[in-house]
């Protein structure tokens, strides 16, 4: 059922977020310490038995240089460079394993996947590890370090997300002009930390974004994961202010004012985990060009595999090359096993 606003009032929706003063100087200081240390650590392919694509377990330098995995697929027998795919994931899910999530190769991009620190137990695995806060928290990841900025778990996964963009546009077969951005739920959030946070992204899509609205959506929805600040709150009852003024660092709504790439957003209008007006709010906050896709009926599964196809087509018409669409594909140049000399 319909648990937030009319879908009238939340094409007007406005967040009350506010923006810290120093938020430009504290990202840029956190984005140029990483940016100190090494980007590759190791390339290395791996035999995954399939015949068509190409897997690459790579490790890069993430926040304070600390060893990000990450998977690089790579259509097997295609040309460089490449229009490049780079994957954040939902809460709870890691890189998972090299014969997975093999769409956006088959689809003929190259495709890196970044494993989401600490995660991995929830659908995919992962492997990369945590270096983490030591200070209370809520279980999960939403509390972690959540009293004070510089130790809060999305400042080094968020950091991570750039260093991986980073990483996708040094490899050779990538074209670093066309990389595009993608994620699911929490995926989604990291998508537009990173559109906020990195020049010149081909693409942004956002698919039922999480990490948007936090003032909002720690008290409109019972459902994890944003009940962990709740939780958190309803324990640490003195440090309400303290937490919302970090969480002001790294909510959604802050990153999209901040970016002009291309951006597509889906949202469910029954989504109890990501309640559509923190969604929203983001999508009217985002300064580039935008649109947004409603699933009426659907909850934070949002448009599932339409959402694939939906995300197929915008990358198609973003990564076009200038005349593509003139020159089209003549119908006896497609092979088909289908047409056995008709």
């Amino acid at each position: 059922m319909f648990l937030d606003l009319p879908e009238s009032e939340l094409r007007a929706y406005r967040s009350a977020q506010t923006v810290p003063d120093d938020f430009d100087e504290f990202w840029a200081g956190t984005i140029d310490a990483a940016g100190s240390h090494p980007l590759l650590r190791s390339v290395v392919q791996v035999d995954a038995g399939l015949a068509t694509v190409d897997v690459f377990d790579v490790r890069f330098g993430g926040f304070e240089g600390e060893e990000i995995a990450a998977w690089l697929r790579i259509p097997r027998g295609v040309d460089g460079p490449l229009p490049a795919v780079v994957q954040f994931h939902g809460y709870g899910r890691g890189r998972g394993d090299a014969v997975e999530n093999l769409l956006w190769a088959s689809a003929g991009y190259a495709h890196f996947e970044m494993d989401t620190r600490g995660q991995g137990w929830s659908g995919s695995r992962g492997v990369t590890p945590d270096s983490g806060s030591t200070a209370p928290q809520m279980p999960g990841f939403v509390t972690r370090g959540a009293e004070d900025k510089a130790t809060y778990y999305y400042r080094r996964l968020f950091t991570d997300a750039v260093r991986a963009v980073e990483a996708a546009r040094s490899f050779e077969v990538v074209d670093a002009e066309r990389v595009a951005v993608l994620g699911v739920s929490q995926g989604g959030g990291i998508a537009l930390a990173v559109a906020g946070l990195v020049p010149g992204i081909a693409q942004v899509i956002a698919r039922v974004p999480f990490l948007c609205d936090f003032p909002r959506a720690s008290v409109i929805t019972d459902r994890m994961p944003f009940r962990e600040i709740a939780d958190y709150l309803a324990h640490f009852r003195d440090s309400a202010e303290r937490v919302h003024r970090t969480l002001s660092y790294f909510d959604g709504v802050n990153f999209a004012a901040r970016a002009d790439a291309p951006a597509t957003f889906t949202v469910a209008l029954m989504d109890p985990i990501c309640p559509p007006s923190t969604v929203y709010a983001a999508y009217n906050a985002y300064a580039g060009e935008k649109v947004i896709h409603s699933w009426t009926y659907n909850a934070h599964e949002g448009g599932g595999v339409d959402d694939d196809v939906l995300s197929l087509r915008v990358l198609r018409d973003a990564f076009a090359e200038p005349g593509a669409a003139e020159r089209g594909a003549p119908q006896d140049a497609v092979p088909s096993p289908l047409r056995n000399g008709m």
